[in-house]
């Protein structure tokens, strides 16, 4: 059964493709078949077409392609669907996955136009060599006078088409554009996201050479159409008589201009918006940030204590980090783990990469004193935002993944110690996959408290949470089953036992789906892409068809 979610997403794109189709066909027509470029066609035959048809679709998607990365209007718009269907807050959280497909658009019309370019520049070197027929030749001797106005951009015979390239306005920008997009979408490979991540962020900041060059790239105007004279210059009649042109009144000399830039026009608005949220950072950045706690967690994890004037948060929300001292332009997500109920924000960061090695070592040196200068920019939304709005919600965390589930659980405790009447949720299940048995000493205090909450009032099936090693050797395994009778766990003090493995998930939701038959439940997950696919598999598996009963709504966290 497909879910509503993945119906809404696949509309979405269908109206997206839709358009791109749309446009790809109107203009391909409106240049294939309209008269005011009968001559033009004739110089580059189908290949005008197809250059200028996914021009019309480049704009398009240029115009789209800053818009998901625009993360404070993202949190403005969503925050707007507070009141309506969690559906629609849901596509706002695949904005990255937008933003992809919209580039994987961007770079398809690209080569697309710049081969149907190359092909033009081709045909119209010949054509001024008098290579072709003698209307293209008589075409391409067309001179910019009073008189008449020329149609072949190449105005010299015996030009090489390099040179043109390099030296022309249209020529000089598509080659920047070209360059800095092959870099972009290169670095922006998941292996070299993943392990250079500085690589990726530094070369995608050649965005702004490629809208510059965007912006100016028709300005050269070399793609020229026929204008209306008086009296009229009729094709069909003068094709054949170019010696008579300027000479009999029905075949004055042609008069061709070249369009409009109309680039501009499709990006400036996003380009503003863009420019706006840049500055929203900029002030965010210069906001006096303060060290409340520093504490280095097991497994190389950092917490990070701060706090910051006027600043809000809800569960399960991230923010960016800069720290000058490593780098003045990287900026860095991070999801809090403190509760909006505290009166600071914490966040964990794992030792994942160069800047978070940095920072850990740059902690360690100043563990005394901290000199150095932290940016923060958010808070900005997540699907984990919508934890309570479920009454049954499954929190899913994978390593270091587990810090949004943190932020809920902590906010879970205090609304329990404030007997908060609007808490709607009545059973969450949690479950955190470890790699090393460090990873969850940080955590184990947390619910270790959470687990005595709940036994004190009453409420020890509220929470079910299980705890999985995905890998351990053979002297663990030998200390584990020495001390299996003791009540508590070993590793985590709790009194629920560490599973070891990975969980089988069809038996999970079958559980989950007995002792919630009438009920939404939510899915979050925040980890590794293979477990959102098997996750999202088994939400549509254990989804009944019947709205009374049991229906699962998978989320995902983006960033």
């Amino acid at each position: 059964m497909i879910s509503l979610r993945v119906k809404v997403c696949v509309s979405l794109q269908v109206v997206w493709m839709g358009i791109n189709i749309f446009l790809f066909l109107w203009f391909y027509f409106f240049y294939d078949l309209g008269d005011q470029f009968f001559y033009t066609r004739k110089l580059l035959g189908s290949a005008l077409a197809w250059a200028r048809a996914p021009a019309a679709v480049l704009n398009f998607n240029c115009m789209l392609i800053l818009l998901p990365v625009c993360r404070n209007l993202l949190s403005l718009v969503r925050g707007s669907f507070v009141c309506c269907s969690r559906t629609m807050r849901k596509q706002l959280d695949k904005n990255l996955t937008f933003h992809k497909l919209v580039a994987y658009m961007i770079a398809l019309m690209t080569a697309v136009h710049t081969i149907a370019h190359l092909l033009n520049l081709e045909w119209l070197n010949n054509s001024r060599q008098g290579v072709y027929d003698k209307l293209s030749t008589d075409l391409s001797k067309l001179e910019d006078t009073e008189s008449s106005t020329y149609l072949n951009p190449i105005r010299i015979k015996d030009m090489i088409p390099t040179y043109f390239a390099f030296t022309t306005i249209a020529g000089l920008t598509g080659v920047i554009i070209t360059l800095a997009l092959i870099l972009i979408i290169t670095s922006s490979m998941e292996v070299i996201r993943r392990s250079y991540f500085e690589v990726f962020w530094y070369t995608h900041h050649l965005f702004i050479i490629f809208f510059a060059g965007l912006v100016f790239h028709g300005a050269g105007r070399i793609v020229r159409s026929q204008q209306s004279t008086n009296p009229p210059h009729n094709v069909t009649f003068c094709k054949d008589r170019s010696d008579d042109w300027g000479k009999i009144p029905e075949c004055p000399i042609p008069q061709f201009a070249g369009g409009f830039p109309q680039t501009w026009m499709w990006v400036i608005g996003p380009m503003i918006l863009y420019l706006c949220e840049r500055c929203l950072r900029f002030i965010r950045y210069m906001q006096t940030v303060k060290y409340r706690k520093i504490v280095m967690r097991p497994s190389k994890v950092l917490e990070l204590q701060l706090v910051k004037n006027g600043f809000k948060m809800e569960v399960g929300q991230y923010v960016f980090l800069n720290c000058p001292a490593i780098s003045q332009l990287e900026w860095h997500p991070f999801t809090m783990t403190s509760a909006p109920e505290e009166d600071f924000f914490s966040v964990h960061i794992r030792s994942a990469g160069d800047w978070t090695d940095k920072l850990i070592d740059l902690i360690r040196t100043d563990q005394n004193e901290i000199f150095f200068r932290l940016g923060v920019d958010g808070p900005f939304g997540t699907a984990s935002e919508d934890v309570f709005d479920y009454e049954v919600s499954m929190l899913v965390g994978a390593g270091i993944g587990v810090t949004p589930f943190a932020s809920i659980l902590k906010s879970i405790w205090y609304k329990f110690k404030d007997s908060d009447p609007n808490l709607r949720t009545r059973k969450i299940y949690f479950y955190w996959l470890c790699r090393e048995t460090h990873a969850f000493e940080w955590f184990a205090d947390l619910l270790q408290v959470l687990e005595k909450e709940m036994e004190e009032r009453g409420l020890g099936d509220f929470l079910t949470y299980k705890l999985y090693l995905t890998g351990w050797d053979q002297s663990h395994a030998t200390h584990v089953m020495v001390h299996f009778d003791k009540e508590t766990d070993v590793i985590t003090g709790l009194k629920q036992k560490t599973c070891y493995g990975r969980p089988i998930w069809d038996k999970e939701f079958e559980q989950v789906c007995k002792e919630n038959p009438t009920s939404a439940v939510g899915t979050f997950l925040c980890g590794p892409e293979a477990l959102a696919k098997v996750l999202e598999k088994k939400c549509a598996k254990y989804s009944d068809i019947d709205p009374r009963k049991t229906k699962f709504y998978f989320n995902k966290e983006n960033f």
